[in-house]
């Protein structure tokens, strides 16, 4: 009886294969049906044709030729050139440090020296995961394919850019050695930063050519061509040095190294030591970043500051290094010609209007930085491009300077309620003579003098700062509708959590930027229209051909006389309130002060009809700082640069928001207009 049974289970299982193989039998033919008659036989053969091509023509000048491109200023000066310098850092694959391939091979590619140029199972593994989430997502691709996709092809992913990448590997081995391949791929891969190549790294990085470095060091730039950005030791010290223990444990796992050279390897510290020239000044570091983002639209990505959930903005951020690295690359060796609307002239009044009014503060932390710190932005209000840009105060330090006015996101202070509540309320039936009420509030914001005004008109609670009609007005239009207008203007750091009252006051989570500031300014000045703010013009080829330009488009945020209400507002808030005595000598000026509990960051933000700047001071480190207001300080560097670079210019008045009526001429002729509040 028990061998029936058994006799009767190996009978049902032997034919579950044989049904099982006979599906699978249909599915291929299926497939080979619909790769033939679907069209995709003719794409692939085209794409095997293409790969043998670019093989064929390709020489050893293909893998380490560059060339160099050129930013300009408005005035067609030079600012800087680009360059990731191949043809000057290249290395023979006999001067290249043995430990140095031994670790990217380690990492990258262990059948490195078995395979002809794909490895079937990480192919698969990645044709998997393709599968399971319905794009590709990982990698698979050998030293070979790497090469190819840096050398021949783009970052995009795609099945049809994976199945070229294949073809040109294999061909790539066919015509090269593996010590040639590896030759390419070590002087051709980016290290972040402009660092095209070992040699190129370990002197950008550490002041040393390649076979100077010991193995921490080699492991350590190893880590980062992975990813440049979540590797970046500039900003991610850490990522980078953990990639590099990893490394290290696969060079000792692979009997590259032994146990004792792995662990004085992973206990060393790791200290950059980057040469003067490597600096990028904040016009510079502000002009490539913008430079990239435009060859990332005009290849066709998306930006996003919104997301349904982490995952959703962990992917997208994922998708954006990769576009960001492929075309700062192209930027870096494609030998472009980059126009930027920077004034340097502008650009050297704000950089000392900065300095000047900080030199007393003389602190520096551990890396000899200054402590306190200030950002400006100044945008051309005819155009609405960026002029000058300064992202910290003139310091002759070697190495990388954080560009504070559009990488670091801070409070914004009552700077943000002509923008979050005013404008929004001057749509809703609100005039600058309404009358409202300063008042407590249970559970709400006390003002900053402590005290409360009674009965005034929104003119003067904007111009004073009430934080009390701010919270009112806001608590009226809702947080949700209130962000609303960030968000139409490109506040990148807006949370769901930020849909609270408080960021009528300036209470958001992550804050916003000096650049982001001053584009909303702008957009108050202009009529309630937003441009994105930028400096790039156009870029072009080396000879002349145009690859991008750009066109300022305006977008409505704030209807018009709401704006120019807002605006004649902020013009009191000059002349009579927190920003009193600061307004541009002979020209009418508007703005608004900002400061945020425990005096730890002070804005200002305001603008003529020909410029509008937005100015920040603080702590990197977030700390109190005593005397710190938007009026002092801020107000103090926006008054000095606004004066020097108005000089000259002729006055001229904002737009009225209104006629005013015949009861209203009466009044100002019988008071006197500068008595009719």
């Amino acid at each position: 009886m028990v061998r029936k049974k058994k006799k009767k289970k190996k009978y049902r299982v032997f034919w579950f294969f044989v049904k099982l193989q006979f599906v699978l039998m249909i599915f291929v033919l299926l497939g080979v049906g619909y790769y033939y008659y679907g069209g995709y036989a003719a794409q692939v053969q085209k794409m095997k044709d293409e790969a043998v091509r670019f093989v064929k023509r390709s020489t050893e000048e293909t893998f380490c030729s560059t060339q160099t491109s050129v930013v300009y200023d408005k005035d067609g000066k030079t600012i800087s050139t680009l360059k990731g310098e191949k043809d000057v850092y290249y290395l023979p694959y006999e001067d290249i440090p043995t430990d140095v391939c031994a670790a990217i091979v380690s990492i990258e590619d262990k059948k490195f020296y078995q395979h002809n140029g794909v490895d079937i199972k990480a192919i698969l593994r990645a044709a998997k995961a393709a599968i399971e989430n319905g794009e590709v997502t990982q990698g698979g691709s050998t030293i070979t394919q790497q090469l190819a996709r840096t050398i021949f092809l783009t970052q995009e992913r795609t099945w049809q850019r994976k199945v070229e990448e294949i073809f040109i590997a294999t061909e790539l081995e066919k015509k090269y050695s593996k010590t040639k391949i590896l030759e390419f791929y070590l002087n051709n891969i980016y290290f972040g930063n402009g660092y095209y190549g070992i040699q190129a790294a370990s002197i950008g990085y550490f002041n040393l050519e390649a076979d100077r470095l010991d193995l921490s060091q080699m492991a350590f730039l190893c880590a980062i061509p992975n990813n440049p950005t979540l590797y970046d030791p500039l900003t991610n010290m850490e990522n980078t040095l953990g990639r590099r223990d990893r490394i290290l444990n696969q060079m000792l796992e692979d009997g590259k190294i032994t146990q004792s050279a792995c662990l004085m390897a992973k206990a060393e510290e790791i200290v950059l030591n980057r040469p003067a020239h490597a600096k990028n000044n904040y016009v510079e570091t502000y002009t490539y970043y913008c430079a990239i983002r435009l060859l990332m639209e005009q290849e066709g990505f998306v930006f996003q500051t919104e997301f349904e959930h982490e995952e959703a903005k962990k992917e997208y951020q994922e998708r954006y290094n990769e576009a960001y690295a492929e075309c700062q690359k192209k930027l870096y060796t494609a030998g472009y010609r980059v126009y930027t609307s920077m004034d340097l002239g502008l650009q050297t009044m704000l950089q000392q209007a900065v300095d000047e009014n900080l030199s007393g503060f003389t602190e520096v932390n551990e890396e000899g930085v200054f402590k306190l710190q200030g950002a400006g932005v100044c945008i051309d209000n005819e155009t609405g491009y960026v002029r000058a840009i300064v992202g910290g105060r003139s310091q002759d330090l070697g190495g990388y300077t954080l560009n504070r006015a559009y990488q670091s996101y801070r409070q914004p202070g009552s700077s943000i309620k002509p923008l979050i509540a005013y404008a929004p309320a001057m749509e809703r039936n609100y005039t600058p003579d309404s009358i409202v009420t300063d008042e407590p509030i249970e559970d709400g914001p006390s003002n900053a003098n402590g005290g409360y005004s009674g009965e005034m008109t929104v003119r003067e609670a904007l111009s004073r700062s009430k934080n009390t009609i701010a919270w009112k007005l806001l608590e009226e239009l809702t947080p949700k509708v209130g962000l609303s207008y960030l968000k139409a203007m490109n506040f990148s750091k807006i949370t769901q959590e930020d849909e609270r009252l408080t960021s009528a006051l300036g209470g958001l989570t992550n804050g916003a930027s000096p650049v982001e500031m001053a584009a909303a300014y702008a957009a108050l000045q202009n009529d309630g229209d937003y441009r994105a703010p930028t400096c790039i013009i156009k870029i072009t080829d080396a000879d002349g051909n145009e690859i991008v330009s750009t066109v300022q488009e305006e977008k409505k945020v704030y209807k018009t006389t709401a704006a120019r209400m807002v605006t004649d507002m902020l013009s009191t808030a000059i002349t009579e309130g927190t920003g009193r005595g600061l307004g541009v000598s002979g020209t009418p000026s508007a703005g608004k002060t900002g400061t945020t509990n425990d005096n730890k960051d002070g804005w200002f933000a305001g603008y003529t009809r020909y410029y509008t700047t937005a100015v920040w001071v603080g702590y990197d480190m977030p700390a109190e700082l005593p005397g710190l207001s938007g009026a002092t300080y801020p107000g103090a560097i926006w008054h000095s640069f606004m004066e020097n670079c108005h000089a000259g210019l002729m006055p001229a008045e904002f737009l009225p928001y209104m006629e005013m009526d015949p009861y209203q001429k009466i009044r100002r002729d019988a008071l006197g207009e500068e008595n009719m509040d």
